[in-house]
């Protein structure tokens, strides 16, 4: 069965004064799949996922979501892109002064005409799928732990169930164990919703966890891509030292003359 693309980038550039970030990328996202973008500090990852968000304006190249055109395009065609996306933000990024719930809901409410118990309803969906109970509904993110705020960021992604998910740095800043159940959640998350899913992330034992493939940046290029399990048997350098941790290889060399 052939998978359609549905985020394809191509030629894709983008520079900070001197310094060239994106290089000619090219990368493509098949619809249903999830992919890792991995790379060492400073390769480009969090520019490329703002890039596909729109955060951030490439400077030349291509990015069709579902044969869309969205760099250079009109506000409202990037306003009807984004409504497929959900996002999971590193930290979470929950707002302080508004209720779990009203966070969970914050951009699901947005041009509907609901009611409370309907908001609410919806919420305490979304933080059920993400084994919350109804009791953290009405406390504030400040009163719940760490872990317990990225479930919450997450049940804020998938609330109104989207096409894409975008996960940066799903697990930053969690023990092992609180990751480990992050990582089953995300997963989880991805295959009930059938969902596209673009991950970010140094920590191996999530990407293992949530991807399906894996594409491993380096000089602003996508300089590999192949199944999450065939990292391990990759006579690639560059991605050989990077998924294994090794102390000395190209990595180490690249970041010394950086």
């Amino acid at each position: 069965m052939t998978t359609s693309t549905q985020i394809k980038i191509k030629g894709l550039c983008k520079a900070f004064g001197d310094k060239v970030v994106l290089d000619n990328l090219d990368l493509d996202i098949p619809k249903g799949k999830s992919i890792a973008v991995i790379g060492a500090s400073g390769t480009g990852k969090s520019v490329l996922l703002k890039c596909v968000l729109g955060l951030i304006e490439a400077d030349q190249g291509s990015i069709a979501v579902d044969g869309v055109e969205t760099l250079g395009a009109s506000r409202q065609t990037r306003e009807n892109v984004l409504k497929k996306f959900g996002m999971l933000f590193q930290g979470g990024a929950l707002f302080d002064s508004l209720k779990i719930w009203e966070n969970v809901v914050f951009r699901y409410r947005q041009g509907k005409n609901l009611n409370l118990t309907e908001l609410r309803d919806a919420a305490e969906q979304a933080l059920a799928d993400v084994n919350l109970e109804p009791r953290v509904m009405d406390l504030y993110p400040a009163e719940i732990s760490g872990g317990m705020q990225k479930r919450v960021a997450l049940a804020r992604a998938v609330v109104d169930r989207p096409e894409i998910l975008l996960f940066d740095e799903p697990t930053t800043g969690l023990d092992p164990i609180t990751s480990g159940v992050i990582n089953r959640l995300i997963r989880s998350a991805v295959d009930r919703l059938g969902a596209t899913a673009i991950t970010i992330s140094h920590d191996m034992t999530s990407i293992r966890a949530i991807a399906d493939d894996v594409a491993m940046l380096h000089g602003g290029q996508v300089i590999w891509k192949g199944p999450v399990g065939d990292m391990d048997k990759t006579d690639n350098p560059i991605l050989d030292q990077f998924v294994h941790g090794y102390a000395e290889g190209p990595l180490t060399r690249y970041a010394e003359q950086a």
